[in-house]
């Protein structure tokens, strides 16, 4: 996943930022592993159990008291979905975060703010998980792979760090602060590394999504893993090409004229994917194909909305991941089936609203953690990016932005884009001109001396 979010960010910058967005998603997997080894996994996961329920994680720093393999890996695999959250921020603010800043925020999502919510959510002892004996009104919150613990999590930071933080240079505002009356559009640099980028985040959705099974050792555990798959694939596909098609007959209706943006396709299949995580375990094929469909709807909506106020995400990441994240947490109180839900959850006692007559009791427990999710990153990363700002850690200087931070901050552009002397391709061309086309100046020189001797 951290591949797949390098090669996307990377592609969807300006040349001249490359270095920056590159070292910050390598740092997020360094960062991610330190804080999710020494505090992080402790907090989400110590000390939890089926029979009891707390706020906080309060046993296991530093992993001190593993000594099985199957604990190992358990925190390799849940500091995966850590590092992901961080790296949703990255994007968003790219450009214009210092390093000092990223290096602030990162540590505090994936050592505190996340694993708080993990806690809540999936550990057994929070008090909206599906796995305690005694669940929120009977269900808990059914969040499979991280639609809202991950996505969302990650999601409303990045939307409260872009608010904070401001606009990249040019984007809304003019040199003198007035208002533009038409956003300034800074093009990708590379959209090879941008599908790339999407093609491997998607495989990666795989280790996600069916990979939540967490084991395969019976055929109840190699159905659910399967359904993923299939879940996964199709609200993908139908998110791209909703995303697609719809920006394309927008576009059509406004401008008379059919194009088809790779933007939005790309964006449109994540958005998909974010929108099917939560229920991936829960859901009928055909209900994955709907949540797909609307997922790039959403995708589209909150991407125009946030134009309109003006708040600049460098990669779409709050469109595909906040907003989508909570289409997803929602699609699952609308359709989570009963066989499915007590395959994956050992309970059919309350499902989604197309198959619960009238049983609410999912939807709300869905609606509570999509509340629960915002308050909390709400009351910790305000104050603290607020702070970050007070002290002039967040923003970059305005002719460090303007030159690039590649230059400004890492030793140089990322790539070599000097070209020849226009003395020397002047020289090459009046040589060509006067040689008509024949070999080189020098080795006719040679040709020559060597008839001579002759």
């Amino acid at each position: 996943m951290q591949s797949g979010f390098a090669m996307l960010c990377a592609g969807s910058v300006r040349a001249k930022n490359v270095k920056n967005i590159m070292l910050k998603n390598l740092l997020d997997a360094c960062g991610g592993a330190l804080g999710f080894w020494s505090v992080g996994y402790a907090f989400a996961y110590g000390g939890s159990g089926s029979t009891t329920k707390g706020f906080i994680g309060n046993d296991d720093f530093f992993l001190t008291n593993f000594t099985s393999g199957a604990s190992y890996v358990g925190w390799f695999f849940q500091f995966a979905f850590a590092a992901t959250a961080a790296t949703i921020v990255a994007g968003t603010v790219a450009e214009r975060c210092k390093m000092a800043a990223y290096l602030c925020y990162s540590i505090m999502l994936t050592g505190f703010v996340y694993p708080v919510i993990v806690y809540s959510i999936w550990s057994s002892s929070g008090f909206l998980t599906a796995f305690n004996t005694d669940a929120f009104r009977g269900i808990g919150m059914v969040d499979f792979a991280g639609s809202g613990v991950v996505h969302m999590t990650g999601g409303a930071t990045a939307l409260i760090a872009a608010i904070i933080l401001g606009p990249r240079k040019g984007r809304f505002y003019d040199a003198d602060g007035n208002a533009l009356d038409t956003p300034t559009e800074f093009k990708p640099h590379s959209v090879s590394l941008q599908i790339l980028g999407t093609f491997i985040l998607w495989t990666g959705w795989y280790g996600f999504n069916p990979g939540s099974a967490l084991a395969i050792g019976n055929s109840d555990s190699a159905a659910v893993a399967a359904l993923c798959c299939v879940t996964t694939t199709v609200a993908a596909a139908t998110g791209c090409v909703t995303a697609m098609f719809t920006d394309t007959i927008m576009g059509q209706m406004a401008e008379g004229e059919a194009e088809y943006d790779l933007t939005m396709a790309m964006n449109g299949s994540l958005a998909g994917l974010v929108a099917i995580t939560a229920g991936c375990s829960v859901v009928t094929p055909w209900a994955a194909v709907i949540i797909g469909m609307i997922g790039g709807w959403v995708y589209i909506a909150f991407s125009k909305l946030l134009v309109k106020l003006k708040i600049d995400d460098a990669v779409d990441a709050i469109p595909v991941h906040f907003a989508n994240g909570m289409w997803g947490v929602l699609a699952v109180g609308f359709f989570a089936e009963p066989d499915r839900t007590n395959l994956a959850y050992s309970t059919d006692a309350h499902v989604g609203l197309f198959y619960s007559k009238g049983d609410f009791n999912l939807m709300l427990c869905q609606i509570c953690g999509i509340l629960w999710i915002i308050a909390w990153v709400t009351v910790i990363m305000v104050p603290f990016f607020f702070a970050l700002n007070a002290v002039g850690m967040f923003r970059v200087d305005a002719l460090e932005e303007e030159v690039g931070l590649d230059i400004s901050h890492h030793k140089g552009a990322a790539y070599d884009l000097t070209g020849p002397s226009k003395e020397d391709v002047d020289e090459l061309v009046a040589r060509r001109s006067t040689a008509h086309g024949k070999v080189s100046a020098p080795v006719a020189e040679a040709a020559a001396d060597a008839e001579e001797e002759a």
